[in-house]
């Protein structure tokens, strides 16, 4: 069992209003005692509200609940081939958040979907032939300066190019190419638009100081650069 299906089963069983204890759950799953600590704080991380009874186990804090979303059995397993797909992608913030928000949706499965929906998880598997030794950790954050209109300070190194630049950017949007995350940022040192592989992003920072918006439309930039976006 995966530990993403490991957190759902555990919140499955505190919304039953049951308190668990951390050496009940290690022999449930066949992991450690120290494995469940870990769990408990992950899904304390994604929010969820887990609180500890000393000397006798885990519960969820009263009146907590999951909003009564239903989703169709064809529903669940678009979510569990697109998590598959996240988990290639090389930029680890994302790969988090989007396991952490799964946590919380998997938790509205009823118990019928959420059974069918590990099974095809266990039948699942996305390959990625392409290896490259850049990662990323900027994701999430540089999709909140887009938009909430935040400059961001970049230290950036271009493919084959061992120097690094320092770029002050007006993020304006992104798309994927080639399980590559590419930003289209107005570049203060260029003064033009430029496009950043955000795996190339050596070191950021999202400032509180805001830009405006420049109605940046990324349909007109790929029909003014066409061959951009197959790079």
């Amino acid at each position: 069992m995966s530990q993403l299906s490991r957190l759902i089963s555990i919140l499955t069983l505190l919304k039953s209003k049951r308190l668990l204890t951390a050496s009940e759950l290690a022999k449930k799953y066949e992991v450690s005692v120290r494995t469940i600590y870990r769990d408990i704080r992950k899904l304390e991380d994604a929010g969820i509200p887990v609180y500890t009874i000393e000397g006798r186990g885990y519960s969820l804090v009263d009146n907590y609940t999951v909003a009564p979303v239903q989703f169709t059995e064809k529903q669940a397993n678009a979510l569990i081939t697109a998590q598959h797909v996240v988990s290639q992608s090389k930029d680890v913030s994302f790969v988090n958040d989007f396991n952490e928000a799964m946590i919380k949706i998997k938790s509205v499965f009823k118990t019928s979907v959420q059974q069918k929906s590990e099974l095809l998880n266990d039948k699942i598997h996305v390959f990625n032939w392409e290896y490259e030794e850049f990662s990323s950790d900027a994701l999430s954050e540089i999709q909140l300066a887009i938009t909430n209109f935040n400059l961001v300070e970049i230290n950036y190194q271009k493919a084959e190019d061992p120097r690094i630049s320092f770029r002050k950017i007006e993020p304006c949007a992104m798309y994927s190419t080639n399980n590559k995350w590419i930003l289209i940022a107005w570049c203060h040192l260029r003064t033009d638009m430029r496009a950043f592989r955000i795996d190339r992003i050596r070191h950021f920072k999202i400032l509180s100081d805001t830009f405006d918006d420049r109605k940046f439309s990324i349909q007109d930039y790929f029909a003014s650069c066409p061959y951009d976006h197959k790079k």
